[in-house]
């Protein structure tokens, strides 16, 4: 199914809430943390498209093979670390999120970028559902 097509006011509305939640945070941040989301979603097409992205704002093979394991990984700041933790909160919810993934972050963000994160990460959920659902796959409009 192309999404875009049949519930293309559905899309677009989808479209401004992305270019909205990117407002103010870092371009390697934020593709760092829609890949990570998009790999507990298994959304293939969603990693291939901000793997590239990423690349693009100077982001490297190395960080980028060891996204799925940066807990284990030195590579990462401690900034991109609390993002990247709120990131798995906040996607799997498993018992909501937790307060010292809250505090963490809160550490690192201002009020205005945490929102922002926020936004960017329910923002990338949504794009990984509508593809994952409508089995939308790299290399496909």
């Amino acid at each position: 199914m192309s999404f875009s097509a049949v519930a293309p006011k559905v899309f677009r509305a989808v479209l401004a809430l992305d270019s909205a939640a990117r407002e103010g945070l870092d371009p390697v941040l934020l593709e760092l943390v829609q890949i990570r989301a998009s790999q507990i979603n298994h959304c293939a097409y969603c990693i291939d498209y901000h793997t590239s992205d990423a690349r693009k704002a100077g982001e490297t093979e190395e960080r980028l093979y060891q996204l799925s394991a940066w807990e284990e990984s030195s590579l990462y700041t401690e900034k991109e670390r609390a993002a990247l933790a709120l990131t798995e909160a906040v996607t799997l919810l498993p018992q909501g999120v937790p307060d010292e993934v809250c505090s963490e972050a809160a550490k690192h963000f201002d009020d205005k970028e945490l929102a922002q994160l926020i936004a960017l990460i329910f923002t990338v959920n949504a794009w990984n559902r509508m593809n994952v659902t409508t089995r939308k796959t790299p290399g496909t409009e």
